[in-house]
């Protein structure tokens, strides 16, 4: 079975690429995504997050807003910011931040793959925000949010994305947030087969951010399917937008965790509690973990490094990926024995804060009276994600942070082409 194929993707005019490209629709507020939007008339959110168009007491699941972000793609075409290409192809997508780049390929992935777990994912899904992007997909007649999927890394591929990127990019620009982003469209039909070839022959493909918008992909197509009487499984309803990117480019983030309460103990109560599976230092200055099995721990405006010791390694499995996870053992040994946290996807006690945002967020979100105390974690690999994807397992919430985001607008996947 064919994982991906090439499209004709819906592009912006390269002179517009910039202020059409915009922040992934899940990053941001409704006040964030109208602030950034409210000035720029070529903002993507217009359409990716379309309440921004709407008065502030429409609910933004209101059939009315989906309506109005068919209504702005509508109208981007038909004033030529945005224009189909006209022959079906693949791109490439490098993003730069700082030290850090990545280089992706942008192709349609196959539904059938997805279904079969040959596509395999890590994460569960909500419906709410299920919900949400299959009424999107489907009132836009397009995928305009790709999803950001991995591979392991095969220098085949490597050396088919270099003849790429040797080219003259159609767009290269610096975003708002100091990352840079460039695209490549491929003329080449030969190294267009090439590379299909080279990514179909790999075993599978993860989902590494993006399971809501995979998940509505294959709702959306099973939807079309069933009110299709001619269907073919060629149709565009049967791919989603995606880009791929190989495992040793993949940059994970830390993903850290706020508490409201220490469930009645004093700092120093908790911190007798955690001495007998954690060593336990203060430290000057903060206490950023640099490695597996450290954790940082921060209250009363101090920090303290908190390392596994000998007591709490004999408890860890191993051999099982998801409870060898630090995300795991802060939950298993800390969060649900001390805290009486037991389920972190909806306890009130705990919030999360991604670590492009850094440990001073941690410092300012506890400064005042809602938060208490902060733990920084060590960030997962991106090998423990496919181990555990291999395994059929899921990970724990918010336990990867990706960096840098994709940019939404820079390509388009018609469910109509």
């Amino acid at each position: 079975m064919k994982l991906i194929r090439s499209f004709r993707g819906i592009r912006p005019l390269a002179k517009l690429a910039a202020k059409v490209a915009s922040h992934p629709y899940d990053v941001l507020s409704r006040e964030e995504a109208y602030e950034l939007a409210k000035d720029n008339a070529y903002s993507f959110l217009h359409i990716n997050k379309p309440e921004v168009d709407m008065p502030v007491e429409v609910d933004v699941y209101d059939p009315s807003v989906y309506a109005k972000g068919r209504e702005n793609l509508d109208r981007f075409i038909r004033e030529g910011t945005l224009k189909q290409d006209d022959v079906a192809t693949l791109y490439v997508y490098k993003q730069v931040m700082g030290d850090h780049q990545q280089i992706g390929l942008v192709a349609v992935a196959s539904v059938d793959a997805y279904d079969q777990d040959l596509i395999k994912k890590h994460e569960f899904t909500r419906p709410v925000k299920e919900d949400d992007r299959v009424n999107h997909m489907d009132a836009l007649d397009a995928q305009v949010g790709p999803v950001f999927l991995t591979y392991k890394a095969q220098a085949a591929i490597d050396s088919l994305i270099e003849k790429v990127i040797g080219g003259d990019p159609e767009y290269d620009f610096e975003a708002d947030d100091a990352t840079r982003h460039v695209f490549w469209v491929i003329r080449d039909e030969d190294l267009v087969s090439s590379i299909e070839g080279e990514v179909n022959a790999l075993e599978c493909l993860y989902v590494a951010d993006g399971h809501h918008r995979s998940a509505a992909a294959s709702r959306v197509k099973k939807m079309r399917q069933d009110t299709n009487s001619n269907h073919t499984g060629e149709e565009s309803y049967n791919y989603f937008l995606t880009v791929l990117f190989p495992h040793n480019q993949m940059q994970i983030l830390d993903y850290n965790r706020l508490v409201a309460s220490l469930n009645g103990h004093t700092v120093n109560e908790f911190l007798g509690a955690l001495a007998e599976d954690f060593d336990i230092e203060l430290v000057e200055g903060q206490a950023k973990p640099s490695k597996a099995r450290e954790f940082g721990f921060y209250a009363g405006q101090q920090w303290y490094r908190l390392t596994a010791n000998s007591n709490l390694l004999d408890k860890i499995d191993d051999s099982d990926p998801v409870a060898s996870l630090d995300v795991s053992i802060l939950q298993d040994f800390v969060f649900a024995p001390l805290l009486n946290i037991v389920d972190q996807r909806t306890d009130k006690n705990v919030d999360f804060v991604g670590g492009i945002r850094g440990l001073a967020e941690l410092e300012r979100r506890t400064a005042g009276d809602e938060w208490q105390a902060a733990f920084a974690l060590y960030p997962t690999s991106i090998e423990s994600l496919m181990d555990i994807a291999d395994a059929g397992e899921v990970m724990p919430p918010k336990s990867t942070w990706f960096e840098p985001k994709l940019k939404s607008g820079l390509v388009i996947h018609s469910l109509n082409t």
